[in-house]
């Protein structure tokens, strides 16, 4: 027999999951900052400064950060968290390149690095503010099922 009432406070408490706008802003500028990095790491790779003319198997470091957006799109908390880490790997080659290469490379590599920061922003305010809405989303069906 079914009944119209929710059993479980798990059901209790997904209506109060959804998340915020903040929490969705956050989504979405991490989407579009990976999606920017992805563009601009094969771009550059292959036809704006390449390291060799026609270019290089170099511009396969996009293909991670790939692999990082599906998770996104899927709103994985763990993809979040794993590209936050993950970042810090396409910061150091813009550091790196933009201190070493000459004009062209050097303003792409500047271009990466702040891809890289945006990322890392989004995906740890998205990683906090969604937490901390399923913690409060906890707490008011734990309050709705002692009362």
């Amino acid at each position: 027999m079914t009944d119209a009432t929710p059993s479980t406070t798990t059901e209790l408490a997904l209506p109060a999951m959804q998340p915020g706008a903040d929490v969705a802003a956050t989504r979405w500028l991490a989407a579009g900052s990976l999606l920017g990095l992805i563009v601009l790491s094969v771009a550059w790779e292959l036809w704006l400064a390449p390291l060799r003319p026609g270019g290089t198997l170099l511009f396969l470091k996009a293909l991670p950060l790939a692999f990082a957006l599906v998770g996104l799109l899927k709103r994985r908390m763990y993809t979040y968290r794993w590209v936050s880490l993950l970042v810090w790997l396409y910061f150091t080659e813009g550091v790196v390149r933009a201190w070493g290469d000459a004009a062209p490379s050097r303003w792409l590599a500047m271009g990466e690095i702040a891809l890289c920061v945006l990322l890392f922003m989004a995906c740890a305010a998205h990683v906090r503010w969604r937490q901390k809405a399923v913690k409060a989303a906890r707490a008011a069906a734990a309050a709705s099922v002692a009362a």
